[in-house]
């Protein structure tokens, strides 16, 4: 069987990790990516084809020039809950018509394997904790309604079109590459970890963790912080389950380990070895107080395990912002 994977936003953040991951193991990586939020300088040694899935014949022509592509990893989708509740159409339409796009053109030509980049915003307030693909499906946002939705369209693509997927729910992803290579550029940053060290380095003239009155132990958010490179072998642990002829399904894709907010930070001036005044701020609207997975299925069914805590989380992320300040725009040289 070919070993050649298409990724959509394979230039982003965790596509781009997810690509660098696939030709360590030896896969063949043709990108598609509108470089919205995606960087050419974070993929090497890969076709990039640069279109947008909104374009129905720009991702049709990818699968006309390359007709032995065994398998589809979909990243490309905007993905700031915060933005979707003031521009919802622009979520709406990019993260489900742009999926439809895609398995329209999958379909056409016979590739029926899919691994979905989703959420565990789809959860919204869980009822329990941990939260298992069991639980009640409530999203709070444009964003994750989008993503629920694209959910949806793929199980139809499945009943009718013989698709065959794994929806994989993030938690919170984090870190960067071990060597510094790539890491997350996104602008302008929303991630906690990120956010403080950005402004370690100075680029924000005021740094604050939002809420502490939560009914948590130090009155903080929880959160289950998951690092990129395990996100990306969970991937491909998703893909090589459907060739073996497994099952259809979600899994949770987090560590199952919950940390505030108050230790994350604590973590970040530790390893930057630079100490602030912490400061807060009110409670954000729609954050909960506290979210981590069950990662279970994720483990017995993927044989997948998370191989990283948040020591290296923070590590690798303090190591790529503090030698790329500008992102891929300025990297420091020795």
């Amino acid at each position: 069987m070919s070993k050649k994977i298409l990724v959509t936003g394979g230039c982003g953040y965790i596509g781009s990790h997810t690509v660098r991951e696939l030709q360590h193991q030896g896969y063949e990586v043709i990108v598609f990516d509108n470089l919205v939020h995606g960087h050419l300088a974070a993929v090497e040694n890969a076709p990039v084809i640069v279109g947008d899935l909104l374009n129905p014949d720009e991702i049709r022509q990818v699968f006309a020039e390359y007709d032995d592509i065994a398998g589809v990893i979909h990243f490309a989708a905007y993905i700031e809950n915060g933005e979707s509740m003031e521009k919802p159409g622009k979520y709406f339409q990019n993260n489900v018509q742009g999926c439809v796009n895609l398995l329209d053109a999958m379909t056409e030509v016979g590739v029926s394997t899919l691994a979905f980049s989703s959420t565990c915003a789809l959860y919204g307030s869980p009822e329990q904790v941990p939260v298992s693909e069991t639980e009640p499906l409530k999203p709070e946002s444009p964003y994750a309604a989008s993503k629920k939705m694209a959910e949806e369209v793929i199980q139809w693509y499945r009943q009718l079109k013989g698709l065959r997927f794994a929806n994989l729910r993030y938690f919170n992803a984090a870190g960067a590459s071990f060597d510094a290579h790539i890491g997350h550029a996104y602008k302008p940053a929303t991630h906690l970890i990120t956010v403080a060290i950005e402004y370690i380095l100075g680029q924000r003239q005021r740094f604050f963790i939002n809420g502490k009155d939560y009914d948590t132990p130090d009155g903080t958010c929880v959160r289950d912080y998951i690092h990129v490179d395990d996100l990306a072998t969970a991937h491909i642990a998703a893909l090589e389950h459907l060739w073996k002829g497994g099952e259809s399904m979600c899994f949770n894709l987090g560590t199952g380990i919950g940390v505030s907010n108050l230790e994350t930070v604590k973590l970040v001036q530790e390893i930057s070895g630079h100490s602030f005044e912490i400061m807060y701020s009110a409670r954000r609207p729609g954050d909960l107080p506290y979210i981590w997975a069950d990662n279970s299925r994720a483990r017995e069914v993927l044989g997948w395990e998370p191989r990283y805590g948040l020591q290296e989380i923070v590590e690798t992320a303090w190591r790529w912002h503090s030698t790329h300040p500008q992102g891929f725009a300025t990297p420091v040289t020795e």
